[in-house]
């Protein structure tokens, strides 16, 4: 799904479901249960990390270990309101702080307590749910586990919450389905079912729902696609939910991901996208110009330098399918396009070569 193209088809009338059933192939949206509690990662390969809730009369509990659902066992640590619980990766990869180990479960109680999470960088506010905090691979791993029927979804930031409401509702359903394709396997890199960025969906906690004005509409939307309190609209190929990917927008066509990466999927097509191209709707990408240095495209190709780049095919939505790159000994080696779109951090494989 083209999101820019979901925002023009809203625009012009299209449903929630006209939207999805126009760029999924071979789709139904119906209801499945999505009761499940998902595992989202925060925070990836950590040294330090912080903890703390300003909201009056709230505490953060912190226990040993991972525990899950309601239980006796006492705490091993509590702070207070603004008391930071900091902690870091030591020397023999022990997470140290108000307590030391290599696992803990944080919780945070109170009258609509809140918690900030704070890494090196950036910090989001959290009201749902619990955080693990494991040593993985000598990093620290941060998860958030909470509800995906709402309390996920009600964080998830992919688009504009000011968007009108059948894109809102396109993106709720894409953005479930997504989550519950992945919800079986945990993955071993990240302690997580889900990462909370780009390499799955951008997820920012409770930053989103507070958003000034607008967070409401966002949260309300989400609420709109629950069928009830376990069960909730999804796309479904075969009963299942679909892998749902998508984008914010495309240079006028979709792609399938067999074009994208290589491997088929039933559900995907490519599809007429004009509002990509709509300067007024989508003023970043309708046109752009980006640069690549030397260093990045000679390590995208794994050559020691790139002298020429070849275009050498494109799909039939326009995009690159293969790029060439040759060294000045000669060699050559192909690229995917979205493979080199990544490596080189340029926004689109829909792109053509300037000459210097």
């Amino acid at each position: 799904m083209s999101q820019m193209g979901a925002r023009a088809l809203a625009l012009a009338g299209e449903s929630a479901t006209g939207i999805l059933n126009y760029y999924y192939k071979d789709v139904v949206v119906a209801p499945y249960v999505d009761s499940h509690t998902i595992r989202v990662n925060i925070g990836h390969l950590l040294r330090s990390v912080s903890f703390v809730t300003a909201t009056p009369e709230s505490a953060i509990q912190i226990y040993a270990g991972e525990v899950t659902g309601f239980t006796d066992i006492a705490p091993i640590a509590v702070l207070g309101t603004r008391q930071k619980a900091s902690f870091r990766l030591d020397a023999a990869q022990n997470i140290v702080g108000p307590v030391t180990g290599k696992a803990f479960t944080i919780r945070w109680t109170g009258p609509n307590a809140v918690m900030t999470f704070s890494q090196p960088g950036s910090s989001a506010k959290y009201r749902y749910g619990q955080m693990q905090m494991k040593v993985v691979k000598g990093a620290i791993e941060v998860t958030n586990s909470l509800s995906l029927h709402d309390e996920y979804l009600w964080g998830i930031s992919e688009i504009s919450s000011a968007w009108p409401a059948a894109a809102l509702e396109a993106q709720v359903i894409a953005a479930r389905s997504y989550a519950l394709s992945k919800i079986s396997t945990i993955k071993p890199s990240c302690d997580c079912h889900v990462y909370s960025h780009i390499a799955d969906q951008n997820f920012v906690g409770y930053s989103k729902e507070i958003e000034p004005k607008i967070g409401q509409l966002w949260k309300a939307a989400v609420n709109r696609t629950h069928i009830d309190t376990a069960t909730s609209l999804a796309i479904l190929a075969a009963g299942k939910p679909i892998q749902a990917y998508y984008s914010s927008s495309s240079g006028g066509a979709t792609q399938t991901t067999l074009d994208a990466w290589g491997q088929a999927t039933s559900y995907t097509q490519s599809v007429p996208d004009p509002a990509g191209l709509d300067p007024k709707l989508n003023p970043r990408f309708a046109q752009w110009k980006a640069s690549a240095t030397q260093e990045l495209v000679k390590k995208a190709f794994l050559l020691p330098d790139v002298v020429t780049l070849e275009i050498v095919s494109r799909n039939s939505a326009g995009a690159v399918t293969y790029i060439k790159g040759t060294s000045s000994s000669g060699s050559t080696k192909l690229l995917r396009g979205d493979t080199f779109r990544s490596r080189v951090k340029i926004p689109s494989p829909y792109f053509q070569l300037a000459l210097p």
